[in-house]
């Protein structure tokens, strides 16, 4: 096992960027600032470096997935190490890079049970050699910040949040349904309590944080008390804002049915709404659960092929997200296709839904502060550009600028890339 390394406190507001940003609006709640473009990035520090990429899993595509499709472009003769991998389910992008898989992924039921595997994700994302990479860059939900890196290469996290089920959200993933969930309540309370301790002593693996969000720095500042630079995902335009908005009469709720994202909130407040209809897209563990006491004006249609969520997003009246994200893509793609948010007024949706101008926020999570918004909503005449032109400065171009700028000035900094470039002299060569 490679010796661990102390880290390099970068100043936090050094290398910060955020999304380049149209002069839509500013209130008390979030703040739109005008700003430019991101200008060119010079790659030069970038060529000729061999880069690892690592992500926790590969089962799906959705907001994660689109940021490392976009690492791909940046660094396309990379090696992209995953604890477990389902071929097929990613982009082409993905799909064309060279792979590695750990040992987790020959494991019984590792496609289909992949949660359950937790137990083995530290022992398995140590276990990758990257003796010979010099870059390592992560893209970490869950341990994929906990590789070994060789002595003297760099590794760059790209945090979506530090551990969910470990620091700040374990009673939320805790409290599902299901015998299943309640016979290992127990034994899942330890090992929230055991994954927080390996993430907290990886640590120094980490020479340079990126966050997701000014929210999830908040949490890598507290919970790590490391400073992170700031660049939010990337939404597919291309896909999301060419799809005509078309209001159909329903509000919608996308995404993964998991306790924490709160669909089970938003069927409660339409119950409340029998006037308004809502439709729930999308799968997981508590779709059994909330289908078994619909009432009449609520649809769950299940999960839907990728190239059919801009007609779900496009045909809505409003996106309703009900749940507390550390940034969430949803609301953003939603107003890619024209369509205004309706968001609890708590996480990373106060960075991506401008109140009164492309969204509203209700204060409190129950169903009937959520009531209570949507029945002032329309009233709000919110108007389809103002929902593109913000989502348009989530950009996949400026993105990749940015993330090829932040880890530019990880390489300048960090003293393991300067003890390389010494090793490099001394030998006479790289």
């Amino acid at each position: 096992m490679a010796s661990e390394r102390s880290y390099l406190a970068i100043d936090a507001h050094r290398h910060r960027l955020s999304p380049s940003t149209p002069s839509i609006a500013r209130n008390e709640e979030t703040t739109v600032l005008d700003s430019p473009a991101p200008a060119a990035v010079d790659l030069s520090a970038l060529s000729g470096l061999r880069v690892a990429l690592v992500h926790d899993w590969l089962i799906t595509l959705r907001g994660g997935e689109r940021v490392l499709d976009a690492f791909c472009e940046l660094f396309p003769d990379a090696t992209l190490h995953t604890l477990v991998r389902v071929p097929g389910c990613a982009s082409p992008r993905i799909e064309a890079m060279r792979h590695a898989t750990s040992f987790a992924d020959r494991l019984p039921a590792a496609h289909r049970r992949h949660r359950w595997l937790l137990p083995f994700y530290p022992a398995a994302i140590e276990a990758f050699d990257l003796r010979d990479f010099d870059l390592i860059l992560s893209s970490s939900h869950c341990v994929a910040k906990g590789v070994i890196p060789a002595p003297g290469a760099v590794h760059v996290c790209y945090s979506h949040t530090p551990v969910r089920y470990a620091w700040d959200r374990t009673a939320d993933y805790i409290r599902g349904s299901g015998p299943m969930v309640a016979a290992a309540r127990p034994a899942l309370q330890l090992a929230a309590a055991w994954l927080r301790r390996f993430d907290a002593r990886t640590l120094p693996r980490v020479d340079h944080f990126i966050a997701n969000s000014k929210n999830t720095a908040s949490k890598i500042e507290r919970f790590y008390n490391r400073p992170a630079d700031v660049i939010a995902p990337p939404v597919e335009l291309e896909l999301f804002g060419s799809t005509p908005h078309v209001d159909e009469g329903y509000d919608l709720v996308l995404g993964a049915l998991v306790p924490y994202k709160r669909a089970d909130l938003a069927i409660s407040a339409y119950r409340l709404m029998p006037d308004r209809r809502l439709v729930v897209v999308g799968g997981g563990p508590e779709h059994e659960r909330l289908a078994r006491s619909l009432p009449a004006n609520v649809e769950m249609v299940g999960r839907v092929p990728e190239a059919d969520l801009p007609r779900w997003y496009a045909g809505a009246r409003a996106l309703i997200f009900p749940g507390e994200e550390d940034f969430g893509i949803v609301p953003l793609e939603a107003q890619a296709c024209g369509t205004p948010v309706i968001a609890f007024g708590r996480g990373g949706a106060l960075e991506s839904v401008v109140e009164g101008v492309t969204g509203a926020f209700f204060p409190e999570p129950t169903p009937e502060s959520l009531a209570e918004t949507v029945a002032a909503f329309d009233e709000l005449k919110l108007s389809e550009s103002d929902c593109r032109a913000n989502a348009a400065r989530f950009g996949r171009h400026g993105f990749i600028q940015r993330i090829a700028a932040s880890v530019s000035g990880a390489l300048a900094n960090c003293p393991a890339r300067q003890r390389r470039e010494r090793l490099a002299a001394v030998r006479g060569g790289p």
